[in-house]
């Protein structure tokens, strides 16, 4: 817990602040450079906390899955290939962990130059992850101990010292007792389909979980031979009694189980969705009942969005590299749906399980640099990525400022779609929104030979921002859910598949008026787009209009707010003269966005990259393609956000104005 957190906890009088998720689990992309001792910093205390390290090569079959955790030590790597293999000593794995990451080998299944790689880090916390291991003695109901505080949902079990399944003892409601025929993870077998044997395990609680090495039935998997050295991980299933985020309430993972109806939307029996009560980041599922599946693995950085399409997955039991999968799997943003017939997911009857993570952060934004970032290409380093953000975007639009190029704008749940913010074209497929997929750190590749980008970048955040994509019905009143935790301050709303304009809401214009993104009108009276209905903290209303609410079609919304210190959405009345607009920033604003809104005006755009700063200034137009001016001295820097100057295109005596500011 960070030090901010126990004094922010201890000032409002609560029990205490609990974990982020981004301090327990962190899935990282990384490409392969076969450098010796290589770090990889994810953020997770793994030396000072412990846990576990999960690698995938991508990009080329023969990558096995390679396992490392704290308890067993660095360089003891074990894979779930098909047989099982023992735990390998000296193996190319991950030779150190650290306080804030681990470091790789130079080669091998972790680090061979140019292969594409993923790595999930679950780091050991209450009520969502431990490691525990033990030597067997050959004796039945032995009490193996844990700290999960909670009894696991999942409990995966393998034996290191010799070849064998990964045994995993799942939801109480697929077996009973030790005559349970398991699951393994290694294997694409139903429950039940390899043998009538069980897995001897014989009981789970909060506080340990029994083992035996033999009873009324014969074991497929002994979890107790004399001698013989075991690991186990234990995943907690959190239900509404998670102690996670800023107020200790709030829940991160979630195991499950669900009956296939061999639907789709097409067939017009869509499964229903998944409801768990979060937006998830990362998503396993098995068939566990009748017939075999693989253990499919799908995480928002690969590609896990709103769209019913292929997605990237990878499978726990293969060393095959990522795929486009069958399987249409859908984000929502309190779950998933199954948007398909495909037997591996969503066969008639058939009884899957599940485990699901949650998107982070949970808490609001302390500094503003780790939720948005300005770059050029080759500005920092390292590249790739071309741009560098420091943190995974999840939303960005950028221009090459010094040419009449159209804006482009793209956000991680759409995956690889553009929109442009200065035109009113439905959206349309561009390999540059691979960011979404490719990297970690920032955004593009070092093949890109464009120069003269500017790109602005955004991480979802509570109390920040926030992005929502959702489905139109037509009707008035359509009430929206967005994970945002406060008012949203200013919405962009467009409709996805057809030509449409820009909607916008700000509160200093209220929930009857309207802006247009891609041009320079005035404000204008349209009740229809909001449904005269004023936002609130967990759900935004929409009314007939089509440009909000289209029945049957996609839309997407970006959701801004103002937090202390980091970003401020607000409005000013002209002086035409000079006046400092104060956003609560102790070292001015990085980034300015300014319309007039009593008036036609652009949406003008300014930055500290290209210069705000005591003589003219770089000036773009979020609503035109038109390259940069920079012969005018709009604005100049303010500690405590910005000044404006007697120009008119931003301060007109008497005029209104808008903006959203960030630090």
């Amino acid at each position: 817990m960070t030090a901010s957190k126990i004094v922010a906890a201890a000032a409002s009088g609560v029990g205490g602040a609990g974990l982020d998720i981004d301090e327990v689990f962190s899935t990282f992309l990384y490409t392969g450079n076969s450098t010796a001792n290589r770090t990889i910093t994810n953020n997770i205390d793994l030396s000072g906390e412990g846990g576990l390290v999960w690698i995938k090569g991508r990009s080329s079959d023969g990558y096995d899955h390679v396992l490392e955790d704290t308890e067993r030590g660095a360089d003891k790597a074990l894979l779930t290939n098909t047989d099982g293999a023992a735990q390998s000593s000296g193996f190319y794995g991950v030779n150190q962990f650290n306080s804030n990451g681990f470091r790789v080998d130079d080669a091998g299944n972790v680090n061979n130059n140019s292969i594409d790689y993923v790595s999930w880090t679950f780091r050991k916390a209450p009520k969502f992850f431990d490691v525990v291991t033990w030597t067997g003695d050959g004796t039945n109901d032995r009490s193996i101990s844990h700290n999960l505080e909670v009894s696991p949902a999942i409990l995966i079990i393998k034996r290191t010292d010799s070849t064998s399944d990964w045994a995993v003892k799942y939801p109480a409601s697929l077996y009973t007792g030790e005559s349970f025929t398991g699951l393994y993870l290694n294997k694409t077998d139903a429950r039940g389909g390899t043998t009538s044997t069980g897995q001897g395990i014989k009981a789970i609680s909060s506080t340990d979980f029994t083992i035996i090495s033999s009873g009324s039935n014969a074991l497929q998997f002994n979890p107790n031979v004399n001698n013989a050295t075991y690991v186990a991980y234990l995943f907690a299933h959190n239900n509404s009694d998670g102690e996670f985020g800023p107020d200790a309430d709030q829940d991160i993972i979630k195991c499950g189980t669900y009956t296939g109806n061999g639907g789709s939307t097409e067939t017009g029996s869509p499964l229903a969705a998944i409801d768990l009560g979060f937006e998830p980041q990362w998503l396993m599922i098995k068939r566990a009942t009748g017939g075999t599946g693989n253990w499919l693995i799908i995480d928002n950085m690969r590609g896990f969005d709103v769209n019913i399409a292929n997605k990237p997955r990878l499978l726990a039991n293969t060393s095959g590299a990522e795929a486009s999968s069958a399987s249409k799997v859908v984000l929502t943003n309190s779950g998933f749906r199954i948007e398909d017939t495909d037997a591996e997911i969503n066969a008639d009857g058939a009884s899957y399980l599940y485990m699901a993570i949650r998107r982070g952060p949970l808490a609001a934004p302390e500094d503003a640099t780790k939720v948005f970032a300005i770059d050029q290409p080759g500005q920092t380093s390292p590249t790739p990525p071309r741009q560098t953000s420091g943190f995974p975007v999840d939303f960005f639009f950028w221009k090459a400022h010094t040419g009449t190029q159209t804006w482009r704008l793209f956000d991680r749940l759409r995956g690889k779609v553009m929109l442009a913010p200065n035109s009113n074209d439905a959206e349309t497929s561009n390999t540059y929104a691979g960011f979404a997929q490719d990297q970690s750190l920032g955004i593009g590749s070092s093949s890109d030979s464009a120069t003269d980008e500017i790109m602005y970048m955004w991480k979802r955040a509570p109390s920040y921002f926030d992005v929502v994509a959702f489905k139109g019905n037509g009707s008035a009143g359509h009430n929206i859910s967005h994970n945002l935790g406060v008012v949203p301050e200013m919405m962009w709303v467009k409709q996805r598949p057809y030509t449409s304009d820009w909607r916008v809401y700000h509160s200093a214009l209220g929930n009857t008026k309207v802006l247009k993104l891609n041009d320079t009108t005035a404000s204008a009276t349209l009740p229809s787009a909001w449904n005269s209905t004023t936002p609130t903290a967990s759900v935004f209303t929409v009314g007939t209009s089509n440009d909000t609410n289209e029945n049957n079609l996609s839309h997407i919304a970006y959701l801004f707010a103002t937090v202390a210190g980091v970003s401020k959405v607000g409005s000013y009345t002209g002086n035409g003269s000079t006046q400092n607009i104060d956003c609560g920033f102790s070292n001015g604003a990085r980034f300015v966005l300014i319309k007039k809104t009593s008036d036609t005006g652009h949406w003008v755009v300014f930055d500290t990259v290209r210069g705000i700063v005591a003589g003219n200034d770089a000036r773009l137009k979020l609503n035109s393609t038109d390259a940069e001016v920079t012969s005018y001295d709009d604005i100049d820097a303010h500690s405590a956000g910005f000044t404006l100057n007697n120009v008119p295109l931003c301060n007109t005596d008497g005029a209104s104005y808008i903006f959203y500011a960030i630090a």
